[in-house]
């Protein structure tokens, strides 16, 4: 968001609407430094809001985060629609995006390839697992992945 006319890069954008899950999550990405450019947004509408500019985000310049880490069930708009509505927009379509959930529904996993996800992961229900996931999918997508452009 801008912050006195000036923007700061997002590299992480987590998309949560459980706050013990989000938290968890920043605390793990802090302690590996990636938590720099992190946005957490609580549900898919803000999502989308955040990604194209609009409403509450309409002043800011078109983000491109390196990752973009999406619950699937969430108020208002859920995860699949988000993933749906990116990877169909060419300004959106080749931002990673990986599904952290807790969904282990197949036809959410299904859904979720057929629209373009690049990755499912399930949350594991284990604090210090779900800290690990965390870190491993921060380092690989922000550190190791090579996006067009970059």
């Amino acid at each position: 968001m801008p912050q006195n006319g000036n923007y700061e890069p997002v590299e992480i954008l987590l998309v949560e609407d459980n706050p013990q899950d989000a938290e968890i999550t920043l605390r793990a990405l802090k302690r590996a430094n990636f938590a720099n450019h992190v946005q957490w947004l609580k549900d898919g509408e803000e999502a989308l809001a955040f990604l194209f500019s609009e409403g509450q985000y309409s002043d800011q310049p078109t983000p491109r985060p390196r990752v973009m880490l999406l619950d699937i069930k969430m108020p208002k708009v859920d995860g699949i629609e988000v993933l749906k509505r990116i990877k169909a927009d060419s300004r959106t379509r080749s931002i990673p995006v990986v599904m952290l959930t807790s969904s282990k529904e197949e036809s959410d996993l299904v859904r979720s390839y057929d629209l373009g996800v690049n990755s499912y992961l399930v949350k594991p229900v284990d604090f210090q697992r779900f800290s690990e996931e965390v870190v491993r999918v921060g380092y690989y997508w922000v550190a190791m992945n090579q996006l067009p452009g970059s």
